[in-house]
């Protein structure tokens, strides 16, 4: 039986506080992946069949974060064509990544967003959701890059040197 990767959408949650910027992170925390848990990660998870990714990035971040999200970067210029049946989301992601091998194959969309309200102490998925300087998500994959989940790893690195 062919097997296929599975498809995901994730975000770094920006925030600015007095002119500084901060973002969102929190540690697994899933029943299905205990080798996984207390590795650090941004929100995220799979798109359901059919989902817009857009909705599916909201959806995810609600049930993790208890976050809604109020913009996504880039949205606005995604595009939809409909024809023959289909009905096709055109959209550009911050970030991609795929897991080519290791414990799960998935590959996940990363997209910049805001939100508001406030976080959930701790959610089925995840806990110690925490805002955190830019400085300090440096040094810690400066030093502790193995306590982050590798999927998001490279994404960060992007993220930091990245010109906003």
């Amino acid at each position: 039986m062919e097997l296929f990767a599975k498809p995901g959408a994730g975000g770094i949650i920006e925030k600015i506080i007095n002119g500084e910027t901060y973002i969102l992170i929190q540690e697994r925390f899933k029943d299905n992946a205990p080798l996984e848990a207390g590795l650090i990660e941004i929100p995220a998870g799979k798109v359901r069949e059919f989902e817009n990714i857009y909705d599916c990035l909201r959806r995810e971040i609600k049930e993790e974060t208890g976050l809604e999200v109020i913009e996504i970067r880039g949205e606005d210029e995604s595009k939809i064509f409909e024809s023959k049946g289909y009905k096709v989301l055109s959209y550009e992601p911050f970030s991609s990544c795929q897991c080519i091998d290791g414990y799960y194959p998935i590959m996940v969309q990363v997209f910049i967003c805001k939100v508001d309200g406030r976080t959930l102490i701790k959610s089925d998925e995840a806990q110690n959701i925490r805002w955190v300087r830019l400085e300090e998500l440096r040094e810690l994959l400066d030093k502790n890059e193995d306590k982050f989940y590798p999927m998001h790893v490279l994404t960060l690195r992007k993220y930091l040197e990245f010109d906003k």
